[in-house]
């Protein structure tokens, strides 16, 4: 079970690659994601894994770049370490 944390807080962990690497198969949920956010300011749950065990942040994604998730405020979480997302 993944910790809930504010999107503040995320700089405040060392984010780890997930013991499975899901981000090809994550494809058309990160491009939906980036789109609910851009278009209807919509939020989208993301679980990320980090060295204290996996995170889960509430927030709005604003794109998909190379190998990055970039979010609202400019924080960036690698694809590799994204376990599941939700919308």
């Amino acid at each position: 079970m993944a910790t809930l944390i504010e999107k503040e807080d995320i700089p405040l962990y060392k984010i780890i690659p997930a013991f499975v690497n899901k981000s090809e198969n994550l494809e058309k949920e990160l491009a939906y994601a980036a789109r609910l956010g851009n278009e209807f300011k919509g939020k989208t749950q993301i679980t990320f894994e980090t060295t204290q065990g996996p995170r889960t942040v509430n927030t709005t994604v604003w794109s998909v770049i190379d190998n990055y998730l970039q979010l609202k405020g400019g924080t960036i979480i690698p694809l590799q370490s994204i376990i599941d997302i939700h919308f």
